[in-house]
């Protein structure tokens, strides 16, 4: 139920994928009257639509979306009342094991694609109401999905009974009485609802979330990376900038959503109640900067004035086979400067970004503009598309090489952004196939078997300690 893959893998997935969306939330008073109503409005905060509705098909929560882990690809489950192919046997006992503890009601496990490491905070009442709008007001779905086959050794689902023995945290959400309903709200909403932390929050060796210093802290998140979010980054954005990038995901002169962060705006951050937004806002800004190296100056203000070129130098015509030796600012005018202006700074209404001030091009990590320019951007508020076109392989427009993405990228970085930043042909391709792998994943390869072996060794050694623990602390 959720846009975002728990366990650090959403990524080279169909990151742009149209997905149908409710035209407006419950209102206030349905959501404060009817169980139903409410259900439905956790359902779009909680993004469950996003992985559970297959864009090639359009069937709201018919499941069958294929999340393309380096695990391998899991396909999201049919969560609609239909008794052969989706919940509609589930009791709400058996409902409340799937969303909070990852078991289906066969008992099987459930992989962390499904965030329930983080949905296992959502409180009982939480719970009650999502179970009735899925089983009394979601339509059932009908046809088989396909089955999730992974490889040796992910295909032992019940590795999953150790990891969640290791990091599943049981237990609903308890408020801090220090601290004031908004700020606990708030907290609730990101590590739990909006479960933010599955992509903002970097893993440890067996993929789980860190916690503590290290928690929404910033990740790679496959082929983008998910920036900090504590004041580190966000210590220079004044509330009324966040609510309006919640809202639509675009502030000018400051940063514009793409990747994962572009379909949760589409989604469910866009449909949130206002005094929802301002306490996720309100959360956020408490949070202590990470003590991690800053830049030399702030993200979004590399590039300011500096470095702009306005005059076109050359171009060629699009859709044409463009040698790999043309320069970055060949590439740029032939791409790129038709919309983001030969000068870098956008359109004059800030539909097309300016790549100075934003914190794609000035940021510390060159993913986000390589995999803009890869996979482009798609995202729709209040009716309205934005859209930007792939550039990578098979792209309707221009199909760029790695090299001349790279190319391209770094003539961006050094003109517009941040100009430290270099990216090489190698790091494209790496990220256009899905980002680098992770370690759990590189040691579980076929070409070191033994490894993996000794992997889940390691995991059940750890979980057997653990279970220990718990039989003695009780």
């Amino acid at each position: 139920m959720a846009t975002t893959l728990s366990i650090g893998l959403l990524s080279s997935f169909s990151l742009f994928a149209a997905q149908e969306v409710p035209v407006s939330p419950p209102g206030v008073k349905q959501v404060q009257n009817s169980d139903i109503a409410r259900g439905e409005y956790l359902a779009i905060a909680a993004d469950c639509a996003a992985c559970h509705t297959n864009p090639a098909t359009k069937r709201t929560f018919a499941g069958g979306y294929p999340i393309h882990s380096p695990m391998g690809v899991i396909y999201s489950t049919n969560i609609t009342p239909s008794k052969q192919f989706g919940i509609g046997n589930y009791t709400e006992h058996q409902f409340e094991q799937a969303v909070r503890h990852g078991i289906r009601a066969d008992g099987g496990h459930l992989y962390p694609a499904m965030p329930y490491a983080s949905y296992a905070g959502l409180s009982d009442e939480d719970v009650h109401a999502l179970y009735l709008y899925f089983m009394h007001d979601v339509q059932p779905q009908e046809g088989a999905t396909p089955e999730t086959a992974l490889s040796f050794p992910f295909n032992i689902r019940q590795m999953m009974w150790g990891w969640n023995l290791l990091f599943l945290k049981n237990g609903a959400f308890q408020p801090d009485s220090s601290q004031s309903d908004a700020w606990n709200r708030g907290k609730y909403l990101v590590d739990n609802l909006e479960h933010c932390g599955e992509c903002h929050t970097p893993r440890n060796m067996m993929m789980a979330q860190m916690q503590g210093k290290d928690a929404l802290t910033g990740a790679a998140l496959g082929s983008w990376y998910a920036p900090n979010l504590t004041a580190d980054n966000l210590g220079n954005w004044t509330r009324d900038q966040l609510k309006q990038y919640l809202k639509t995901g675009d502030v000018p002169g400051k940063a514009q959503a793409a990747g994962p962060m572009a379909e949760a705006v589409t989604n469910s951050l866009q449909y949130l109640h206002d005094d929802d937004i301002d306490a996720i806002i309100t959360y956020l800004k408490a949070l202590p900067a990470s003590l991690q190296a800053q830049p030399n100056k702030s993200i979004d203000k590399n590039g300011t004035d500096t470095n702009v070129d306005s005059q076109i130098r050359s171009t060629q015509p699009l859709g044409s086979h463009l040698p790999d030796n043309l320069s970055g600012a060949t590439l740029y005018d032939t791409a790129c400067s038709s919309c983001h202006q030969p000068d870098g700074k956008g359109s004059a209404d800030h539909f097309y970004p300016s790549l100075t001030n934003n914190s794609a091009t000035g940021g510390s990590s060159p993913n986000n503009l390589v995999s803009t320019i890869l996979f482009g951007v798609e995202r729709e508020v209040n009716g309205k598309q934005v859209l930007m076109p792939a550039f990578g392989p098979g792209s309707q427009v221009q199909s760029l090489s790695d090299q001349q993405i790279a190319t391209l990228s770094n003539f961006v970085f050094h003109q517009y952004g941040n100009p430290a930043l270099q990216v090489t042909p190698e790091q494209v391709e790496s990220l256009r196939t899905g980002g680098d792998q992770p370690l759990l994943t590189r040691i579980a390869a076929p070409a070191t078997l033994g490894a993996g072996v000794v992997a889940i060794l390691i995991v059940l050694l750890l979980s057997l300690r653990a279970l220990r623990k718990r039989r003695q602390d009780h």
